[in-house]
């Protein structure tokens, strides 16, 4: 895969880690410190819709860390997009934290688990969700974009612009599922609402088809 730099982090990194470090906050902020038994389980409930919540967000902190130690752009179109990047990872977190508490608390008994949604009401919400989706992958292909354009400048090699294309890939694919999802939330049938929160665990499928297309290019593209 592409080298990554060997300079130190940029201030445009460390605000974009600030900015992961507070929404991570801004979840831990949400849970009330138990006072009784009771609230210890009440709390304990919760376990799984918040290390979703943390799983997600360090996968996407990871995928945001994979391009600047590659490519380091910090011009003025990079740091725009990556500001609509970081504005959707932090509007998001609590959208994200009532969509994981909505699923686990309809398969779980949970005393503090939200108000059941009518079907029309999770239309709506998997609707502003897989919006959200949509405009972060979009903007990580976007990065990538910029940084396929800037390739010159940053000296990169045949097989590293191959790989540039691959992870803009990657990201496409992430915001095409967004799509999918999107499209039955608005289009489809409202009895199938719940198939819009669903769909998106299709990112798995697609990113593995999406790898494996690419990893049989990549010999071919090393040669060349």
């Amino acid at each position: 895969m592409a080298r990554e730099r060997t300079h130190e982090i940029s201030r445009l990194e460390a605000f974009s880690d600030a900015v992961f470090a507070f929404a991570l906050t801004l979840l831990v902020v949400s849970l009330e410190v138990p006072h009784s038994y009771r609230e210890l389980m009440d709390l304990m409930s919760g376990f799984l819709s918040f290390a979703c919540c943390f799983a997600l967000l360090v996968w996407i902190w990871h995928e945001h860390n994979i391009f600047f130690r590659r490519y380091g752009l910090q011009d003025n179109l990079t740091v725009g997009l990556n500001a609509c990047l970081l504005f959707v990872v932090m509007f998001y977190i609590y959208p994200l934290k009532f969509m994981f508490d909505s699923m686990f608390g309809a398969l779980l008994p949970q005393s503090r688990a939200p108000e059941p949604m009518a079907l029309w009401q999770l239309a709506n919400a998997a609707a502003v969700y897989a919006v959200g989706v949509i405009v972060l992958f979009l903007m990580f292909a976007l990065l990538y974009v910029r940084a396929y354009a800037k390739r010159a400048d940053l000296g990169l090699t045949e097989l590293d612009v191959f790989d540039l294309r691959s992870l803009a890939g990657h990201h496409v694919m992430s915001a095409a599922v967004g799509g999918v999802a999107l499209a039955i939330a608005l289009f489809a049938p409202v009895r199938f609402a719940p198939l819009s929160p669903a769909a998106l665990f299709l990112m798995g499928p697609a990113h593995a088809t999406w790898g494996y297309l690419r990893g049989r290019r990549r010999p071919a593209a090393a040669v060349s």
